[in-house]
């Protein structure tokens, strides 16, 4: 292997421990449910998941599993909004 691509590896490897460099912007996920399988997306509006619960109430089990999941690498809305007013 090459001295670059060694470079490259080694440099991932840090990336992926200071997760503090990735902020999710959009993602969709098919999530495997206890009854069915749903896709849950996130944009920077917030989450979404095609569940009746989610549809009825606007929050449900797959989207808090998904924020416990990536909390620290999902954009809050109000911190968006503070970067947008500086």
């Amino acid at each position: 292997m090459d001295s670059g691509m060694i470079s490259k590896i080694e440099k991932a490897k840090r990336y992926a421990e200071e997760r503090n460099r990735v902020t999710f912007k959009s993602l969709a996920v098919e999530f495997r449910g206890e009854h069915s399988n749903y896709e849950v997306t996130y944009c920077e509006s917030g989450w979404s998941c095609q569940c009746d619960f989610f549809q009825r109430r606007g929050v449900c089990s797959h989207t808090m599993a998904m924020e416990r999941i990536l909390e620290p690498m999902i954009a809050m809305p109000e911190i968006a909004e503070d970067k947008e007013q500086a």
